[in-house]
C-alpha cells in the first residue's frame, strides 16, 4: 500500500515543500526554520506555568510590556503573567511507511503590518443576533464617511473589527430598520429585498460604538516566525479578530450555531420526524499550525426545530397528542402537562394573529386552561382570554381546554398555543430518538471523496469564508486548496491469542486490520458455572426462542474458549415488561433469583422486548444492591442468531466476568525496554467526565477513572466513579479514585507501578491548563498516600471532538499498487507535522478502519511527560493498546483506557436515572433551576463487581 522511506528526514523534507510563509513580507523577520507554537484560534494558548514545568520544558520567558497609545487606548500587546508550553521531544516520529495525504486545513496569509481596530458595540433596545447584523449592515451603508469608508466585521453581539480607524473613538447612531412582520427567513435576506416587502414596519435602534483596543498584526507575525528559545504568547485578540472577519460573510447567509454555520443551500432540509429537521452546514475555525495560520473547514449536520404551528409541532413531538387536531376539546392530564412543559421549555415562538417582529421564549404553561384564564388589562378591567382574542382579533379560540404558553418569568403574559409558531433556526437541544439519530447520522455519513468535494465546494462557493469582501478589506489571502502533507502508516502489532490452553500468535494482515478466532480462542477464557436468565416482555413466540438462544450461545462460547454451562442454575424467569417500571418489584425479583443460586451468581442474562428506560434501574440494582454482572440483549436479535452477534455477546460476557480477549505478543517491556520492564510495571489510567443533557441545569456530572490491573498484558481495567458538581469538567475526587486504583494495583501485583500513563478524555483546549494544573497535582497527591512512592507521570489529553480530517491524496500518492481513493486512510495512519501544534507534543492517529463515512482521527496531546517518551514510542504504545479492546476483534478508534473511562462514566450516569411508570422516561427532569450545592452521590458498587469490567 505504501512505500517505505527510511528516516524522518525524507518526510520532513517533503512536508516542508508544502509549507510557506503565512503572511506577506512587509515586516522584517527571519524566515522560519522551525514551526511556530500555536493552538486553536478560538481558545487561549494552552501552557504551563514556569514553576510547574518539568526540566525538559523550556525555561525562558518574555513578558510583553503593558502600554497605551497616545489616546490612552490599551494596546493588544498587554499580557498576563507569562507561561510556557511543553515542547515536542523530537522532530516527530520515523516509524511506518509514508502515505500522501490531504487535510481539511486551508492556508491563510495575512499582512503583518495590518492593524485591526476593535470597537465595543451597544445596541438598544437589545436585538436578536440576526437583527443586530441587519443594523450593522444598514449603519455601514449609510455612514461611510464617518466610518472612514470601512467594511467592518461584526460578531452579532458586542464586537466590531475594522481595518481602518473611525473618525472618532466614540460614535452614536440611530438606525431605523425595516423589520419583517411575518416569520423570519433563513438564510438572511438582504435589506434592499426586505424594503420591497409589503409586510414590514420600521423600528428605531440606538447604536453606541466605542474604541476598545488596537490589535497589532506584528505580534502574530512574530509568534508565527518564532524559531528561538524565547516563548512568545499567542496574540489571541488578533487571532479572534481574524476569525470574526472570516465568519462575517458566511454568518450573513447562514444560521450560525457555535462554530458551525448551516444553510438550506447545502442540500435542502430533511424532515427527521418528531418536530425536527436536519440541516447541512460547515464548521469553520482559524488555527495556528506548523504550516502557519490555517482555516479548518469541515462538513457538519445538526437538527433544528421545525418551524410549524404549535399544535402541529406538539402532535409531531409527543405521541399522546398525535390526534390533537381531531380532538380540539382535549385537555392535558397532570403527567401530560409536565411532559408538554418540558418539551416546550425555552423554545422561541412568534404569533400569527397580529403583525409584530417580536419573538417570545416559552417559560412555562399556565395552571388553568385557556377557557378559564382571565387577565387585567391596562384599564384595570378583568377580561377572559377567549373574549379578548374574539374582540380584538376576531379569532375564536379552538383549543380552549389546553393551557396557554406563559412567556414571562415574572408577570402573567399568556399566548394561546394555536396562535403560536415555532421560530426557525433553533437548534434542537432535546434528546433525539433512535430513528432521528439514525437519519441525522445518514445525512452526515459521506464517503471521503464526497466529503472532500463538499468542503472544497464551501471554500469555492457563495457561502464560505472566501465569498465576501472581508478578506480583501483586511488583506487576507485564503487558499482554496487543502493542505498537502505526508503521514506514516504504523505496522500492526503481533497479537497473542489462546488455543486450548496454548498460546498462538497472529498479525492482523487484512486492510481493515480485523482478525477472527477461526483457529484460536480468546487469550483468557473464563468458566461460568452459575448463571441465570430473566426476560421482560415478549410474545409467546419470542419466549420460545430462549432455549435455542441458550444452546447457541453456549456453543459459540465453547468455540471461543469460554465455558458457559449449558444448563442455567434455574429456569428462565419470564416477567411482563411493566416490571421495569416498578423499581421495588424489579429489585425483589432480582434478589429472589440471586438467593435461589445461594447468592453466588456469576452472570445474569437479561432479554428485553424492546429498549426501555428501566434498563438503568436493572443495571444499578444488579451491580450495587445485588452484586452480579449482567448482559442484556433484545428479542429482535434472537430471531436471527448470527455467528457475529453471538461472538460479540460472548466477548462482552467473558470480559465482564474476568477474562480477556487478546494480549500483545510482544509486551511493552520487550518493545520499549528503555521505559518498561517486567519488574518495573506501569499502569495505564483513563479518565472522563460525562455531563447531563444540554437542557438539564441541575443533575450532577459523572467522573470515571479506570486503571489497568495486570502487567505486562495491561488489558484488564477496573473503574472508580463519582458524581460531582453540575457541568464541572475538572475531576473533583481524582485523588481518591487514583489512590484506590493504585491500591488495587498494589494488591494484584504486590508492587506499585513505576510509571503512570494517564489519558484524559473530553477536555477542550481552553481547559488544558486548568485540567493539568489541578488533575496532575491530584495524581501526585494520590501517590503521596504510599510511603516513598514517586512514579514518573505522563499526562495526555485525548480528543475526538475536533474537525481535522485526513484524506488519501489522489493526485500525489507515493503508494504503490492499487489505491482505492474513495476509501478512508488505513488503520495506523499517524500525522505529527504540518497540521499539528508547532512546538507542543501532539499527533493525530487514525487507529481504526472507517467502514462508513469519513474516519475521524483521534488527537493526542501530551501536556506533561516525565517518562520522556519519544514520538515513535508513544505513538506505538497508543496504537498497540488500540488492539487490546475487549469487545471486538479489530483496533478501535480511541485508546482503551479513555474508551473504558467513557463507558464507566456512562454507567454512572445510568445509576442516577430513575424510571417513571407513566411515560417510561427518567425522572431526572429537564429543568432550568439552580444546581444543588452538592451532587447526589452514586450508589456504592458491590464488592463482587468492583474488580470486574462490569461496564464493558
Amino acid at each position: 500500500m505504501a512505500t517505505q522511506i527510511s528516516g524522518r528526514l525524507a518526510i520532513k523534507m517533503i512536508n516542508q515543500s508544502y509549507t510557506s510563509n503565512t503572511h506577506f513580507r512587509k515586516s522584517s523577520y527571519k524566515q522560519q526554520k522551525k514551526p511556530p507554537c500555536a493552538s486553536s484560534s478560538d481558545t487561549q494558548v494552552q501552557v504551563f506555568s514556569v514553576s510547574q514545568a518539568p526540566k525538559r520544558l523550556q525555561e525562558k520567558t518574555s513578558l510583553p510590556i503593558n502600554g497605551k497609545d497616545e489616546k490612552g487606548i490599551m494596546l493588544a500587546s498587554a499580557r498576563q503573567e507569562a507561561q510556557v508550553a511543553m515542547k515536542r521531544p523530537d522532530s516527530g516520529g520515523m516509524e511506518g511507511s509514508v502515505i500522501s495525504l490531504l487535510a481539511n486545513h486551508f492556508l491563510v496569509q495575512f499582512d503583518s503590518s495590518q492593524r485591526i481596530y476593535h470597537y465595543d458595540v451597544e445596541i438598544t433596545p437589545q436585538p436578536s443576533r440576526e437583527i443586530a447584523r441587519m443594523i450593522k449592515q444598514k449603519l455601514v451603508q449609510d455612514n461611510q464617511e464617518v466610518l472612514s469608508g470601512a467594511l467592518p466585521a461584526f460578531d452579532g453581539r458586542k464586537n466590531l473589527y475594522s481595518s481602518v480607524e473611525f473618525q472618532n473613538d466614540k460614535l452614536e447612531f440611530f438606525v431605523s430598520l425595516p423589520i419583517l412582520t411575518t416569520k423570519s427567513v433563513l438564510p438572511l435576506r438582504d435589506i434592499n429585498d426586505m424594503l420591497e416587502s409589503q409586510q414590514i414596519r420600521r423600528k428605531l435602534f440606538r447604536v453606541n460604538i466605542k474604541l476598545a483596543s488596537k490589535l497589532d498584526g506584528n505580534e502574530l507575525s512574530s509568534y508565527l516566525s518564532n524559531d528561538g528559545d524565547d516563548w512568545i504568547p499567542l496574540p489571541q485578540d488578533y487571532l479572534h479578530a481574524l476569525d470574526v472577519v472570516l465568519r462575517e460573510s458566511p454568518a450573513e447567509k447562514c444560521i450560525p450555531v457555535g462554530r458551525s454555520l448551516y444553510s438550506s443551500s447545502m442540500g435542502g432540509v430533511k424532515d427527521i420526524g418528531g418536530g425536527a429537521i436536519g440541516l447541512r452546514g460547515f464548521f469553520q475555525s482559524l488555527r495556528p499550525t506548523q504550516q502557519g495560520l490555517a482555516l479548518n473547514v469541515d462538513f457538519s449536520v445538526t437538527a433544528f426545530h421545525e418551524s410549524i404551528g404549535m399544535i402541529s409541532y406538539l402532535q409531531k413531538r409527543l405521541e399522546f397528542l398525535y390526534d390533537l387536531s381531531q380532538r380540539k376539546t382535549r385537555g392535558l392530564l397532570g403527567d401530560e402537562k409536565k411532559e408538554v412543559e418540558k418539551t416546550l421549555k425555552n423554545i422561541r415562538v412568534f404569533v400569527c394573529h397580529r403583525e409584530t417582529d417580536q419573538r417570545y421564549r416559552v417559560f412555562s404553561l399556565t395552571d388553568e386552561s385557556t377557557e378559564n384564564l382571565w387577565f387585567r388589562d391596562r384599564d384595570g378591567k378583568n377580561l377572559r382570554i377567549v373574549d379578548y382574542f374574539k374582540e380584538h382579533y376576531n379569532h375564536d379560540i379552538q383549543y380552549r381546554n389546553l393551557p396557554c404558553l406563559q412567556i414571562s418569568r415574572s408577570k402573567p403574559c399568556y399566548l394561546p398555543m394555536e396562535l403560536c409558531v415555532v421560530c426557525e433556526g433553533q437548534k434542537f437541544l432535546g434528546k433525539l430518538s433512535d430513528d432521528q439519530t439514525a437519519k441525522i447520522l445518514k445525512m452526515g455519513c459521506q464517503k471521503p471523496r464526497e466529503r472532500k468535494a463538499i468542503i472544497n465546494g464551501v471554500m469555492a462557493g457563495s457561502i464560505g469564508a472566501t465569498s465576501g469582501d472581508q478578506g480583501r478589506e483586511f488583506k487576507l489571502n485564503i487558499s482554496r486548496e487543502m493542505t498537502q502533507l505526508y503521514g506514516r502508516v504504523l505496522q500492526p502489532p503481533k497479537l497473542k491469542l489462546g488455543n486450548g490452553g496454548h498460546i498462538t500468535d497472529l498479525i492482523p494482515s487484512r486492510h481493515d486490520r480485523q482478525w477472527n478466532f477461526l483457529d484460536s480462542h480468546v487469550f483468557e477464557g473464563t468458566r461460568i458455572e452459575r448463571w441465570a436468565l430473566i426476560s421482560f416482555g415478549g410474545t409467546a413466540e419470542h419466549r420460545s426462542l430462549i432455549p435455542r438462544f441458550i444452546n447457541q450461545l453456549s456453543k459459540r462460547c465453547e468455540q471461543l474458549g469460554i465455558f458457559l454451562n449449558k444448563n442455567a442454575s434455574l429456569q428462565p424467569q419470564y416477567e411482563p415488561i411493566q416490571v421495569l417500571n416498578n423499581v421495588p418489584l424489579l429489585e425483589s425479583k432480582l434478589k429472589k433469583i440471586h438467593r435461589a443460586v445461594s447468592s453466588n451468581l456469576q452472570l445474569l442474562i437479561c432479554v428485553m422486548e424492546r429498549k426501555h428506560r428501566g434498563y438503568a434501574d436493572f443495571k444499578r440494582i444488579a451491580e450495587t444492591n445485588i452484586g452480579v454482572v449482567s448482559q442484556c440483549c433484545l428479542y429482535s436479535n434472537l430471531t436471527k442468531l448470527g455467528s457475529q452477534f453471538l461472538a460479540n455477546l460472548a466477548l462482552k460476557i467473558n470480559a465482564k466476568v474476568g477474562g480477556s480477549t487478546v494480549a500483545l505478543y510482544n509486551s511493552f517491556s520487550s518493545q520499549i525496554p528503555r521505559l518498561f520492564g517486567e519488574k518495573d510495571p506501569a499502569i495505564f489510567l483513563g479518565a472522563d467526565v460525562t455531563h447531563p443533557h444540554p437542557l438539564d441545569d441541575s443533575s450532577p456530572s459523572i467522573a470515571a477513572v479506570v486503571g489497568s490491573m495486570n502487567w505486562p498484558a495491561a488489558n484488564k481495567y477496573i473503574s472508580r466513579m463519582r458524581s460531582q458538581t453540575h457541568r464541572q469538567e475538572i475531576i473533583q475526587d481524582l485523588k481518591e479514585m487514583v489512590t484506590e486504583l493504585l491500591g488495587e494495583f498494589n494488591q494484584e501485583l504486590n508492587m506499585l507501578p513505576k510509571r503512570i500513563i494517564f489519558f484524559r478524555d473530553g477536555v477542550s483546549e481552553t481547559q488544558f491548563h486548568k485540567v493539568l494544573q489541578v488533575e496532575l497535582e491530584a495524581i501526585k497527591a494520590a501517590c503521596l498516600a504510599f510511603p516513598m512512592y514517586k512514579p514518573t507521570i505522563t499526562f495526555a489529553v485525548v480528543q475526538k471532538r475536533h474537525h481535522t480530517r485526513l484524506f488519501v491524496n489522489e493526485t500525489n500518492s507515493l503508494s504503490s499498487g492499487t489505491q482505492f481513493f474513495n476509501e478512508n486512510v488505513p488503520p495506523g495512519t499517524v500525522v505529527d507535522s504540518v497540521v499539528t501544534h508547532p512546538t507542543e507534543f501532539d499527533f493525530y492517529l487514525c487507529s481504526h478502519w472507517g467502514m462508513k463515512g469519513t474516519s475521524r482521527p483521534t488527537h493526542y496531546h501530551v501536556l506533561w511527560d516525565e517518562n520522556q517518551f519519544s514520538s515513535d514510542e508513544l505513538q506505538k504504545v497508543v496504537y498497540n493498546l488500540c488492539y487490546t479492546f475487549a469487545r471486538c476483534t479489530k483496533p478501535v478508534s480511541l485508546v482503551p483506557p479513555a474508551y473504558y473511562a467513557h463507558l464507566a462514566a456512562y454507567r454512572g450516569r445510568l445509576y442516577l436515572d430513575k424510571s417513571d411508570s407513566a411515560f417510561g422516561k427518567t425522572t431526572t427532569s429537564i429543568s432550568r433551576v439552580s444546581p444543588p450545592l452538592k451532587a447526589t452521590p452514586l450508589p456504592k458498587l458491590s464488592d463482587n463487581v468492583k474488580k470486574l469490567m462490569f461496564y464493558c
